[in-house]
């Protein structure tokens, strides 16, 4: 993943990359969705992380857990989806200007459209294939009018918008891929989405592997993506591909490591993955999910 003091020590400012057009006016991550067997299990893993829950699906065995401006989603429900003991991240929303626009604008570049299986009281919210059995969705409800309010309920008495552990803030996701398939999802988040490629000399971070993929978000809510094809490496990347794990970016890498282990979070050390002022990375629970800690100082919006 990327790194800021990195790129400055290249005498390269990130924002200096040139801003490249924005086709669906996307504007940051407005939820990763986790598919489990087993919610209490992983929102054990997330309360440890930060994360609070503050509401629960209308009609839904489904989960949601916030801190500062990420959300996660703990999805339970069997109807139309198996359910393993290991969590999988089975969706990914983005935040755009107009979500029908945004989605009619998917297809016509060769997107698969989804079904939606929409009950009462529920949105309907658009989304495409993505990688593996996962879904893309298209949300424009994040101003004035936040899709929870629709379906969701809060629970009684906990803190609606609990503040960030550290200042943590979606950083982006990394997926794994196939052998030489690193072309073909480049074209796919571009083509689709507008995002770019940054050069090799650009990737850094604990974990510097394969392509960075740079959203054409504001600054504010800029995010990336990080394909990895398999290789032998500590990280046992699996054949299948599919989202692995999120990063979460930090301003301080150490001030956020120690305050994440006073909540018992544990790290990877080892000959080749340590903790630095460049990122950490937590030890693999429920055997699936972990979460990637990368130095980015987060810009505020204008």
């Amino acid at each position: 993943m990327l790194d800021n003091a990195a790129l400055q020590a290249l005498g390269t400012d990130r924002e200096a990359i040139a801003e490249a057009p924005n086709p669906i006016g996307l504007d940051g991550i407005e939820f990763i969705e986790y598919a489990t067997a087993k919610p209490q299990a992983l929102g054990q893993v997330l309360e440890n992380m930060g994360f609070k829950l503050v509401a629960r699906h209308r009609s839904r065995e489904v989960l949601l857990y916030r801190q500062g401006a990420i959300n996660i989603i703990v999805n339970a429900h069997a109807k139309g989806m198996a359910l393993s003991d290991k969590p999988v991240i089975n969706a990914i929303a983005l935040r755009v200007r107009d979500a029908a626009t945004a989605y009619r604008r998917a297809l016509d570049r060769g997107a698969w459209g989804l079904p939606t299986r929409v009950e009462v009281m529920e949105l309907n919210i658009p989304a495409v294939h993505g990688v593996g059995a996962s879904r893309i969705y298209f949300v424009d409800r994040h101003k004035v009018f936040s899709i929870y309010d629709v379906d969701f309920t809060p629970i009684p008495g906990v803190d609606q918008h609990p503040p960030a552990m550290a200042g943590l803030h979606f950083f982006g996701v990394v997926q794994y891929i196939g052998n030489d398939r690193t072309e073909d999802w480049t074209e796919f988040y571009r083509e689709l989405f507008g995002f770019t490629d940054l050069p090799p000399e650009r990737r850094f971070g604990i974990l510097p592997k394969g392509r960075i993929l740079r959203s054409p978000c504001p600054a504010s809510s800029r995010f990336y993506i990080q394909l990895i094809e398999p290789e032998a490496s500590v990280l046992d990347v699996d054949d299948d591909e599919g989202l692995h794990r999120i990063g979460l970016g930090s301003a301080d890498v150490l001030a956020t490591v120690a305050e994440l282990s006073r909540h018992g979070v544990e790290f990877v050390e080892s000959p080749s993955v340590r903790t630095d002022v460049r990122g950490a990375l937590t030890k693999t629970l429920l055997g699936s999910v972990s979460f990637e800690i990368v130095h980015n100082v987060q810009e505020s919006a204008t």
